[in-house]
């Protein structure tokens, strides 16, 4: 398991490790131990699975107010999305920020999403399968988001985006 930061302080790309053979692989998905030996406090409360049918989706773009944050690890089971992370920790140097990245099935990484940040993603192939694991307690007075589209932070979306819940289009402007 290796770390790579990436502009966002505190937001990682998690590298897991593979071992394969003649059979298949087995992915060594989370280690509390190493976490903790490269001070990442994360100990997860839930585990959660999205099923999504049809490329072009997004998800998101979410997040949980105080008292009830989140970390998050990500990972993409099945197909390939591109998952994206929001900086709105007040005080942080990249405070409006926003880190976007292609995650596979194939290439087996992840990421390590710190409270403070808002999180959604887009399917780029038909029956994506993402993986949550969450430190926190899932509360709807707490639930929050932005809209995908917010032309503050501009995210330039991969593909055109073809189904998006009601509820994520509501979502405030960040400013």
């Amino acid at each position: 398991m290796r770390f790579e930061k990436t502009k966002l302080e505190g937001l990682l790309i998690i590298e897991n490790d593979t071992f394969e053979d003649e059979r298949g692989y087995l992915v060594k998905l989370l280690d509390e131990k190493y976490l903790l030996e490269h001070k990442i406090p994360f100990h997860f409360t839930q585990v959660k699975y999205t099923y999504t049918r049809k490329r072009g989706t997004i998800r998101g773009i979410h997040m949980q107010k105080a008292p009830y944050e989140e970390d998050k690890v990500v990972l993409c089971l099945r197909g390939k999305i591109f998952d994206v992370a929001l900086d709105v920790r007040h005080g942080s140097k990249t405070y409006g920020k926003w880190f976007g990245m292609e995650f596979s099935d194939r290439e087996r990484k992840g990421f390590f999403i710190p409270k403070g940040f808002a999180h959604g993603y887009q399917s780029l192939t038909d029956d994506t399968e993402v993986l949550y694991l969450l430190s926190g307690e899932f509360s709807y007075q707490h639930n929050t988001g932005f809209r995908w589209d917010d032309p503050h932070f501009a995210i330039k979306w991969p593909q055109r985006p073809t189904v998006i819940a009601s509820k994520d289009r509501k979502w405030p402007l960040f400013k």
